[in-house]
């Protein structure tokens, strides 16, 4: 529609509708206020539901016996023994005596072979120095290769390449394709490549690097092509405390290995010690030998294994004179005395009736390990579920008891612009308090939180039924509103905590088919579940949709309203649009008719 503003009348026409709009906008404005009030209303219910969550998932903890079962364990020598308990050991003490650690199965090579071998080279470059008997040729399938760039040197997928390709004819050009043009290039095998001529391609021998004697063009293919690799093959086989073999296993229940010669003797020993057969492998430079150690401790072995072996090696590369590994390695089991009976383990880390030993030295006097309950950790974690709780019952309280303001409204978007951004914080804080005063599901699960504490347990097998009878009462200080405290500087709570661990648990967590049975943290988490779900009914999760929950209904519906109170202010605007629209074509009418007569009375 065409707006004419004031070219006649000379009136800032914009300036009066948009004075005339902000009274038909006052009841839109209105509901948008209410709308923000909606929303700030329902983040501070799911603010208090998670709140609750938060605290439930706590008070879960305090469902499970380990927290009032907490063990302290002594040992008259750490040096030589250290223990630790679960919430299942008795109270007890126990003597170890006569000890010998386990050791683990270990073998070490029978040569010093660092005069010949450097750990870090590629084997295959030192191949003079070994037994030729610990190399297997193995046939490779190269699939072609697209050059993305210029080049004139390529390396093979595998490592080291066997002369035998060269010596029995089996590897003689290797082809090349450039714009569809095939050229064969002769194959020259060896370690010094020298001089290479145009139509010929060096293979270095040890490291799989191919040069051919031009430069290959980006895009050009080498077309797929087989040769002969030399690689190291052995396999290992170790044993579980039952006899089974471990590790990756295949025929015969070993572990298998292949390495290319490319691989330094580091490599390789690492490897073996990050795999699943279970040994350590290393490079000793101060000795120049190869040690390899079972990573488990025991005497684990089978009947299978020549001589009761822990570790069972086959293959050249392992077994001949390069390297010579023992071929019967063998681990020891730790044996001691425990309370006068004499035993054995495989490891030097065990648990018997709730209590884990580690040995830390052979020796032959005794050593006392003394297991009680631990009264301090116990107490400590009564204490921080009371400072959760009033923790939590004071920032409920704070909400359903805060003042509600109604000097101050959520502002507009035009209010909005006249305040800095401090001040308009400031006003938010002011305008969203008191959203959640006297709310009685709230106020509903505080009280019955209440109750849960106060309230007896019955059937406990001890003397502790109510929560006073541990020490625990409320605030005297009515601003407290419900608070817990531990009278004194919790005495009376150790003390039944040590005199009755049982029933001061029972009083916690006791479970039971009617309220009254269940203990108090069983009861509130009740509680919290309900409230929670009511407050859900009312706020809604961020997952759910809005149409699942009261709020959300109530602002589906404001939105709706605004919707369609935006529409009705667009028609009530360019009605008067046209209303000044038709006054300035009057005007002007008007002006041109006087123009008219001023010109005939002229």
């Amino acid at each position: 529609m065409v707006r004419v503003s004031g070219l006649a009348s000379g009136m800032d026409i914009d300036q009066i509708v948009s004075d005339l709009m902000k009274a038909e906008r006052m009841p839109i404005d209105k509901m948008k206020k209410q709308k923000q009030t909606l929303e700030w209303q329902r983040d501070d219910y799911r603010s208090m539901n998670l709140l609750l969550s938060d605290f439930n998932n706590l008070a879960f903890n305090m469902t499970l016996q380990s927290s009032y079962s907490s063990k302290t364990v002594s040992s008259a020598d750490e040096t030589k023994v250290k223990a630790a308990a679960t919430s299942s050991a008795g109270n007890a003490s126990y003597t170890l005596s006569n000890v010998t650690m386990a050791t683990a199965a270990q073998s070490i090579s029978a040569n010093s072979i660092a005069s010949s071998i450097d750990p870090t080279k590629s084997l295959w470059s030192q191949r003079d120095s070994m037994d030729s008997s610990v190399w297997t040729e193995k046939t490779v399938e190269q699939a072609a290769i697209t050059l993305s760039a210029d080049t004139s040197t390529v390396k093979l997928a595998k490592g080291a390449v066997s002369a035998v390709n060269q010596n029995t004819g089996t590897l003689n050009s290797i082809s090349v394709t450039t714009d569809g043009t095939s050229k064969a290039y002769t194959v020259r095998i060896g370690t010094a490549a020298g001089t290479i001529n145009s139509n010929e391609v060096f293979i270095n021998e040890d490291t799989g690097e191919m040069t051919f004697g031009t430069t290959l063009t980006s895009g050009s293919t080498i077309e797929a092509f087989s040769y002969q690799q030399n690689v190291l093959n052995f396999s290992m086989t170790t044993y579980d405390s039952t006899g089974k073999a471990t590790g990756n296993i295949q025929d015969g229940g070993s572990t298998p290995f292949e390495f290319d010669g490319s691989t330094s003797l580091n490599t390789l020993l690492t490897q073996i010690s990050n795999s699943k057969v279970g040994i350590s492998a290393f490079f000793d430079e101060g000795t120049n030998k190869v040690v390899m150690t079972r990573k488990d401790t025991g005497n684990l072995s089978s009947v299978d294994s020549p001589d009761g072996s822990n570790m069972v090696f086959s293959g050249a590369f392992l077994t001949t004179g390069f390297l010579q590994l023992a071929g019967n390695a063998k681990g020891t089991d730790a044996k001691f005395t425990l309370n006068g009976l004499e035993t054995t383990r495989k490891s030097n880390t065990f648990t018997t009736g709730g209590v884990t030993y580690t040995l830390q030295n052979n020796f032959t006097g005794d050593v006392r390990v003394n297991v009680s309950n631990d009264t301090q950790k116990v107490f400590d974690t009564i204490k921080d579920f009371v400072t959760k709780y009033n923790e939590l019952i004071e920032k409920i309280n704070g909400k359903i008891t805060e003042e509600r303001d109604r000097n101050y409204q959520p502002l507009t978007d035009q209010e909005r612009e006249k305040l800095t951004d401090k001040q308009a914080e400031q006003w938010d804080d002011k305008a969203k308090s008191g959203l959640l005063k006297g709310d009685t599901i709230l106020s509903s699960g505080l009280n019955q939180m209440r109750s849960n504490w106060y309230a007896s347990v019955s059937g406990v097998s001890g003397a502790f039924s109510q929560l006073t009878d541990i020490g625990i009462s409320t605030s005297a200080n009515y601003s407290d509103r419900g608070k817990l405290v531990i009278e004194g500087d919790g005495t009376k709570l150790k003390e039944a905590i040590e005199k009755d661990p049982q029933s001061v648990m029972d009083l916690f967590m006791k479970s039971g088919s009617t309220t009254s049975e269940k203990g108090i943290v069983r009861r509130l988490r009740d509680t919290i579940t309900q409230t929670v779900s009511k407050v859900e009914q009312r706020a809604g999760r961020s997952t759910w949709t809005s149409e699942q929950f009261l709020l959300g209904r109530n602002l589906k519906s404001v939105n709706s309203q605004i919707t369609s109170f935006e529409s009705r202010l667009t028609q009530v605007e360019d009605r008067y649009y046209r209303q000044f629209t038709a006054m300035e074509k009057a005007i002007q009418n008007a002006n041109a008719q006087s123009a008219q007569l001023s010109q005939y009375f002229s």
